[in-house]
């Protein structure tokens, strides 16, 4: 029997020992649909390890290893394949940083996919049995996630995450906003599944309760007006991201509401129509802020809203006015970044041409600590007042300013609020020399 381990390591903050509690803690989709992905005349047996939920053992009982890996998460991610190599295991890697920088993942790996795997792991697994895998495999021109698997959930704890009901419907977006890893990893097209599909696995599911992880669910409006119409006869609730577009079409978010949304993840990015400028997010436009949050709290829709601090035309005023307009919008659950240049994108390029890139180590690309020289700050103005930012919004009272009058799922939000409360109050502890130790990864020098 083939025995494979799919691991998914964690920086710091995000790790189960961080400061990330189960209330903000979804089940990702890759590992699970990785397992559905390895052909079912392969007699296999399949552990799943998520570093958000628990530890993964040094000790693990497998021929195979694959490690998904995000730019923040890749020195750690090397550390494990490095480990594991001397162990005598084969270890194979994948996900936006290995396909963004093949040549540096192929350091540590066996085995290096690139861009999308549905097609090209399962021929990865017919190759490895007769002894003959290559050391290299790229996402198919001929791409599809029509007919995709059904995500291994039964592999996961569900003890360790709010929800294990995830479901993909579409993949991609139509924006290309230049500080986007998305694109850089994985290219420009959107790939879409027959709603019949999705309706099929959500039947399937059992469950009243649904999470859609997609980048952007209306990137294509003709497949979400198609899709949400089809959700309504099953009676859900569902979660999912979309961008402040949606606030261009009433009958939209009217189909939200019909369709059972009672949440949505929205990149607001900045309360400054110059940055939205700098990092081409052309569709946000800040002085409709205010409205749109009216418009979906009027159909009982929550929002998470998503700030990045540090564009060129930002100084110290960005924290507190960013803060005073989430308490002004009542935005249910505000959430802060510094804007990061992940390799490949053009906002790295930018930065990089203008000799602006002041950190190496990738466990520093974690979206939540400053690698370049902000314009019209210093990096520490940038870090603290982000801190600040955090500890402002999630204090007791702003946290009622924000929620009252509680008409819309007042549990769900206050649940969610103490759990980022939490985390703003644990932020600072995540330094430069936490966020880059993996000394707790053993360094062996030869097989044993």
């Amino acid at each position: 029997m083939l025995k494979i381990a799919l691991l998914a390591p964690a920086g710091a903050m995000h790790r189960y020992s961080g400061s990330f509690g189960k209330s903000l803690h979804y089940a990702p989709l890759t590992l699970t649909t990785l397992a559905a992905l390895v052909p079912e005349d392969v007699e296999a047996d399949i552990s799943i390890y998520d570093e958000t939920a628990g530890k993964i053992p040094l000790n693990l009982d497998a021929d195979l290893i694959g490690i998904t890996c995000i730019t923040g998460t890749a020195p750690r991610c090397y550390a494990y394949a490095d480990y594991f190599r001397k162990k005598g295991k084969t270890v194979f890697m994948g996900g936006v940083h290995p396909s963004m920088l093949p040549d540096e993942a192929a350091q540590h790996a066996d085995v290096v996919f690139t861009g999308f795997s549905e097609q090209t792991f399962p021929q990865f697994i017919y190759d490895y049995i007769r002894g003959n895998h290559k050391a290299r495999y790229c996402q198919n021109e001929d791409f599809t996630i029509v007919g995709k698997p059904i995500p291994r959930r039964e592999l996961l704890n569900k003890k360790r995450y709010i929800t294990t009901k995830t479901v993909e419907a579409i993949r991609g977006c139509c924006h290309t906003c230049s500080f986007c890893a998305y694109p850089a990893a994985f290219g420009k097209p959107v790939y879409k599944r027959p709603v019949k599909e999705v309706v099929a696995e959500i039947e399937a599911l059992h469950t009243k309760h649904v999470l859609f992880p997609d980048v952007n669910l209306i990137t294509d409006l003709q497949y979400a007006m198609e899709l949400f119409n089809a959700l309504i006869p099953l009676k859900i609730m569902w979660l999912g991201l979309v961008t402040s577009a949606i606030g261009m079409s009433d009958e939209l978010i009217t189909l939200f509401r019909k369709s059972g949304c009672r949440g949505l993840l929205i990149g607001f990015e900045s309360i400054t129509q110059e940055s939205q400028q700098y990092i081409h997010k052309g569709v946000n436009q800040v002085d409709g802020y205010v409205t749109l949050m009216k418009k979906l709290h009027d159909n009982g829709i929550l929002v998470q809203g998503c700030f990045a601090f540090g564009g060129d035309e930002e100084d110290e005023s960005v924290f507190d006015r960013t803060v005073e307009m989430a308490i002004k919008a009542k935005i249910d659950l505000p959430r802060y970044s510094i804007l990061t240049p992940f390799p490949k994108t053009p906002y790295y390029a930018q930065l990089e041409k203008e000799g602006r890139i002041t950190e190496r180590n990738w466990a520093m690309y974690d979206v939540q600590h400053c690698v370049f020289q902000p314009k019209k700050m210093t990096k520490e103005q940038l870090e603290e007042g982000t801190d600040r930012a955090w500890r402002m919004t999630y204090t007791n009272g702003n946290i009622a300013k924000r929620l009252a009058p509680f008409r819309h799922s007042p549990w769900l939000s206050l649940s969610l609020n103490l759990g980022y409360k939490g985390y703003a109050d644990k932020w600072h502890k995540f330094t430069r020399e936490v966020m880059c130790d993996n000394s707790d990864i053993p360094v062996i020098d030869s097989v044993k």
